[in-house]
């Protein structure tokens, strides 16, 4: 019996992967060198969907979740950075899509979704980054009008995105407190910190975003005064899965190439590759990439069925799929020996650009703090 979803779900990898050969693979090392962030690239990446991979058909591509693990993995064949930051793009889209309302959605996911604007998720701040319901940006209400101030951290796009979703204190301490406010680039009072630099993730700029008596209108919110961090979190549960899926395409990247390399280079009068223990390296390396992956497809399987323990399955994925993934791209450099650490050969970059995702989207000790508690909870096994 022929599985349609699978043949779809191969077709358009296909198209994908054809997408990162011409667009992004051929540019990744002089990106990363010069700190070139693509706009042109990510405007045809637009024109193929990608900009709105899980927003709803109306506007978007209309995708599953567990579509979505397979094209980041294939993006990030091509360029860590840029697919990296695509899933932060695609997390902001879905935002709106998901709790914004007819006119929010009318107003910004056209251009979203044809990336000709581009998204930034300002949530963590200099003072709060893993503890994120202590964010102290305030939004405060004058009439029709919220007047922001305050200072974002770490914001990849920023500067470059026309659309930030900002989380920002429009009431008490706490969760209960915090709301998520759209506001568009250009809106008097808000500016940049200088790029930041970075071990790796040149390809895309990374600055602070401050608000100074930026005055947005009320009707910029989305959803409810106070279920903004309800909203980020559930963000973050598809960032964590889209982050560790950039992770296993860098990783994947990273083992072909050491397969090829292996095979070529030869020393003590045989190829690498006859040695015993490169052998079972390589066999430790793609173990763990297959089983990162198959975590990841877990997840994004149960966000699609909407499942209670969801939150928890993505922070055990992006927990693992990172770690295995860096550590897979660091032996693949190992395995290249000097030629490894050379800017040419690509690896060193990967292996750069692979050590953050063990940061962002929240820290892989909040995963295990996740996933710990989950368990005393009498969580599922």
């Amino acid at each position: 019996m022929r599985d349609t979803a699978a043949e779809e779900r191969e077709a358009l990898v296909e198209a994908v992967r054809g997408f990162a050969n011409a667009q992004l693979a051929p540019f990744a090392a002089e990106r990363d060198a010069q700190k070139i962030f693509p706009i042109e690239a990510l405007a045809a990446a637009g024109e193929l969907g990608l900009g709105g991979i899980y927003v709803r058909e109306e506007y978007g591509s209309g995708l599953s979740r567990l579509d979505a693990v397979a094209i980041f993995e294939e993006l990030a064949k091509g360029d860590v950075a840029v697919a990296a930051y695509i899933s932060i793009h695609n997390m902001t889209a879905w935002m709106i899509d998901t709790f914004g309302s007819v006119q929010q959605r009318e107003r910004w996911l056209p251009g979203m979704v044809s990336m000709q604007q581009l998204g930034a998720y300002c949530l963590t701040e200099p003072g709060a980054g893993s503890d994120a319901a202590a964010i102290t940006t305030s939004a405060r209400r004058e009439g029709d009008e919220y007047v922001l101030n305050g200072t974002k951290q770490f914001i990849s796009g920023a500067g470059a995105a026309s659309v930030y979703v900002v989380m920002a204190r429009t009431g008490g301490p706490g969760p209960a407190g915090i709301s998520t406010i759209v506001v568009e680039k250009d809106t008097p009072g808000l500016s940049f910190g200088p790029n930041e630099h970075k071990m790796g993730w040149n390809a895309q700029p990374t600055r602070q975003v401050i608000f100074e008596d930026v005055r947005v209108p009320v009707a910029n919110r989305l959803s409810e005064e106070g279920d903004g961090f309800h909203i980020a979190m559930r963000g973050l549960n598809g960032g964590r899965v889209n982050i560790g899926a950039c992770s296993i395409g860098g990783a994947q990247w990273a083992l072909d190439r050491a397969i090829a390399y292996v095979q070529e280079r030869h020393a003590f009068g045989a190829p690498l590759a006859a040695n015993q223990s490169i052998v079972f390296t390589l066999a430790d390396i793609a173990t763990d990439i297959q089983a990162g992956r198959a975590l990841l497809e877990r997840a994004a399987a149960k966000m699609d069925s909407g499942a209670s323990d969801t939150a928890v399955a993505c922070a055990l994925a992006k927990r693992f799929a990172t770690d295995a993934a860096f550590d897979a791209a660091n032996k693949a450099l190992q395995l290249h020996g000097g030629y490894g650490y050379l800017h040419e050969y690509g690896i060193e970059r990967v292996v750069r650009d692979l050590r953050v995702h063990q940061i962002l989207e929240g820290t892989n000790e909040i995963m295990r703090t996740i996933i710990g508690r989950d368990l005393l909870r009498g969580g599922k096994r």
